[in-house]
């Protein structure tokens, strides 16, 4: 059966109350979800950091043991040249073997410096670390705290929310798609979530501009639709809104 204009926004200013209501106990949970997921955001990527320093020290110590091996296979290298000197026929030979262990000398010292460079990375890598470490479990502290103080809120609210959701969509069965597509716009476009308001003081009481007395006629008489002309918000009257606008103060 076709709804009249007048079951049409009374059915819309009905869901509005609800939604009214679920809104108004989000608001007591204010900034907490955001907190709550900024702060999971940081600790995930300080978690991320510490792994990534933690490989890159790693890399560094695999470094080190690599270029101490370097250096104890030139020193072996070096002995063994040093050993042949004596056996040297020749200049040409004597030249040849002491310039490999000229090479070895230089491969060591290049080591010895690698080594001393690396050791400096990791002193500084670590003191990173550490510091990274210690930011993790304040911010893990603090998104603790105030876990638990969403959950505190939540347990309180979280019955009454769930009750007036189930409301909010049996309401909505009784509202045509159309209608319903244009609410949930006009609630997703406005600050506070109104896309249903009343006539206070001959003005939309979602943008507070006047509304012409002509205006105002059409609205009383539920023939069609109205919306303001500066916000775009649904207007009812007070035969609309009157009861149910006492209910949701």
């Amino acid at each position: 059966m076709e709804q009249t204009v007048e079951q049409k926004l009374k059915a819309l200013f009905e869901l509005q109350n609800i939604h009214t209501k679920i809104d108004k106990i989000r608001q007591v949970r204010g900034e907490l979800p955001m907190e709550v997921s900024d702060l999971e955001d940081e600790v995930a990527g300080l978690e991320t950091r510490i792994n990534k320093i933690k490989a890159e020290l790693d890399d560094l110590e695999d470094a080190i043991v690599t270029r101490k091996n370097m250096i104890r296979d030139s020193q072996a290298a070096v002995k063994k040249y040093e050993a042949q000197l004596n056996d040297v026929k020749n200049n040409r030979e004597y030249d040849a073997i002491s310039k490999e262990i000229e090479i070895q000398g230089l491969e060591i010292q290049v080591c010895e410096k690698k080594i001393k460079e690396h050791g400096f990375e990791i002193t500084n890598k670590v003191q990173v670390y550490d510091k990274a470490l210690a930011d993790l479990e304040e911010r893990k502290k603090d998104l603790e705290a105030k876990k638990a103080e969403l959950n505190n809120i939540t347990s309180e609210t979280q019955k009454e929310e769930d009750e007036l959701n189930s409301k909010a969509k049996e309401a909505e069965s009784d509202i045509e798609e159309r209608l319903l597509v244009a609410y949930n716009r006009l609630r997703h476009n406005a600050k506070n979530g109104l896309a249903v308001v009343t006539i206070q003081r001959d003005s939309c009481s979602g943008c507070f501009n006047q509304i012409p007395p002509q205006r105002q006629l059409d609205i009383r008489q539920h023939k069609k639709v109205i919306v303001c002309e500066h916000c775009g918000r649904i207007l009812v009257d007070e035969a609309i809104a009157g009861l149910k606008e006492e209910e949701a103060l």
